[in-house]
């Protein structure tokens, strides 16, 4: 069964509904490059993070300038996770985690495949996304799963699917790529920045039914 991630949540009733549905994960968007209604600014970031529970993953999401500025936004927000979007090389995870003493998530494009063998084994996790040309996920795009379950099996660092997943598809995308986890932000939402609590639910409950396909 994947673990799942409710990426890009903005306030505390999506948070809380998030939660009673059973996530593993959530994540907060904070300073990044692109324009988009799921970012808050840092204080309300670190509120969010310190409202998540025990036992649930507060991740912050960020494109950061360079290492430094990510470490001024952990210390700062105080999330358990950072999900790191942008160019930065195994040198950069490196120093991050050392610093801070959090789990790095890279986000890799789903093309970039050198880039992901570049990272295994530096970062805690490697996210496979739909990507833009600055490195920012959200696009709402599918990939190819098969591809990313040739991933799985060559990488030693646990793979998180993103890129399009719905409350309909998620079964199959974790039947074919076996993902350590999916990540959804759009496919879950009523509108940009704000969920859809049994969309929500619906999501969290088919990512552990992987879908059957008759022999």
């Amino acid at each position: 069964m994947a673990r799942v991630k409710i990426c890009g949540l903005t306030n505390q009733a999506d948070l809380q509904a998030a939660v009673e549905a059973g996530t593993d994960a959530i994540g907060v968007i904070s300073s990044v490059d692109v324009a988009t209604s799921r970012e808050v600014d840092r204080g309300t970031a670190a509120e969010l993070i310190a409202a998540v529970p025990p036992f649930v993953t507060a991740t912050l999401v960020s494109m950061p300038d360079d290492a430094e500025h990510a470490v001024e936004l952990v210390k700062a927000i105080r999330p358990d996770a950072l999900q790191l979007h942008g160019n930065f090389d195994a040198d950069d995870l490196g120093y991050i985690r050392a610093e801070t003493g959090v789990k790095v998530v890279a986000a890799v494009d789903h093309e970039a495949t050198d880039r992901a063998s570049a990272l295994d084994g530096v970062a805690d996790a490697l996210l496979v996304d739909s990507t833009t040309d600055e490195g920012a996920g959200g696009t709402g795009e599918t990939h190819d799963w098969e591809a990313t379950g040739d991933l799985v099996e060559t990488l030693t660092t646990p793979v998180i699917l993103a890129g399009g997943l719905t409350p309909e598809n998620v079964g199959e995308a974790v039947r074919v790529a076996a993902p350590f986890g999916v990540d959804v932000a759009s496919g879950v939402e009523r509108s940009e920045g704000s969920k859809d609590h049994t969309a929500v639910a619906t999501f969290v409950r088919n990512a552990g039914r992987e879908i059957e396909v008759p022999a």
